[in-house]
């Protein structure tokens, strides 16, 4: 344990945001910093994750291993290509309380508590099962980010509504005919008055994020081209309403822990799993489809980050105070 009486925790993953944030988040609210350990398997490696071993170049004693010692009180794991290396480090320090997030595919992860959402299949004394993902998405880092940027987004009209735009992915495509659906609805919100508050990622197509760029010169309107810093915790800090796009469980469930109403706009395409998700979102939080069908109203929070953090805290001193087994 850290000086501070804090745990020390590793997150372990292959350096995805989607896959890192959320557990930055998880490690913010077991009151640690998180110490990012990022997996890079060669490419030969990774055609047996999650089953096979670590690449040979990680092992702990090599230069820059992310197994290297001293190893930490709690690992937060996720993602297949982290699997074998949380196997590892548990082979190499059983006193390190190993906590893997989403659907490992295999029986030999290493976890000694797994975190699932209720879309994936596990199930068991050692699983806990949450609708929505961790975030970062904390009260404090929310009022710093609406303080930071009062003077931008004050002056936009009310109601103020934080348009989050993924992209292009396995189960999702923006076709012209999507992008066009889109942004005639966030038109129509603009003459009726609402500000907008736009974000895109790194997959939104760019004949998408052109026209977003292009809307956003209207006068309230506000676009983020990626310069600068990055406004996306102050647009949910504003935001009387949200809309996503449903080809992200994380910012649909991010977009769910603010408390207003969310609509979900639908590109093209499907997949089962991001349907039973936001299936289970709807009995938890106010969702609607944009533009087509929306919803109106609050709801409760949907925030499994501060729960989940104290139940692994609790597992962990359990944990910890088991006797030790007999070598």
């Amino acid at each position: 344990m850290a000086e501070t009486g804090a745990p020390v925790v590793w997150v372990l993953t292959d350096g995805k945001a989607g896959d890192e944030q959320p557990l930055i988040g998880l490690a913010e609210a077991l009151g640690a910093t998180p110490v990012l350990r990022r997996v890079t398997p060669r490419r030969a490696f990774t055609w047996l994750m999650p089953w096979g071993p670590i690449d040979p170049k990680d092992a702990p004693s090599k230069p820059g291993s992310p197994l290297a010692p001293p190893w930490p009180d709690i690992c937060l794991a996720t993602g297949r290509r982290a699997v074998p290396y949380l196997r590892k480090l548990k082979a190499l320090s059983p006193a390190t309380f190993c906590v893997l997030f989403k659907d490992p595919r295999t029986r030999r992860h290493g976890a000694d508590l797994m975190i699932v959402q209720q879309h994936d299949a596990p199930r068991g004394d050692d699983v806990l099962v949450v609708t929505t993902a961790p975030n970062r998405l904390s009260p404090q880092r929310l009022a710093e980010a609406h303080a930071a940027f009062e003077a931008a987004l004050a002056p936009l009209p009310r109601p103020r509504i934080a348009v989050l735009v993924g992209g292009n992915g396995r189960h999702h495509r923006f076709t012209q005919g999507d992008i066009d659906r889109l942004l005639r609805g966030l038109r129509a919100k603009l003459h009726e008055g609402c500000g907008l508050m736009i974000t895109a990622s790194r997959r939104t197509p760019p004949s998408l994020a052109k026209a977003l760029a292009d809307l956003a010169k209207e006068p309230n309107a506000r676009f983020w081209d990626g310069t600068g810093e990055n406004p996306l915790l102050a647009y949910l800090a504003w935001a009387d309403e949200i809309v996503v796009t449903g080809d992200s469980t994380n910012m649909v469930g991010e977009a769910a822990a603010l408390g207003v109403p969310v609509q979900i706009f639908q590109p093209s395409g499907r997949h089962d799993k991001i349907d039973r998700f936001i299936a289970a979102l709807s009995r938890e939080a106010t969702i609607g489809r944009f533009p087509e069908a929306p919803a109106s109203g609050g709801h409760a929070l949907v925030n499994s980050t501060p729960a989940l953090a104290e139940e692994i805290l609790s597992r962990f001193r359990d944990f910890r105070a088991r006797p030790a087994r007999p070598s």
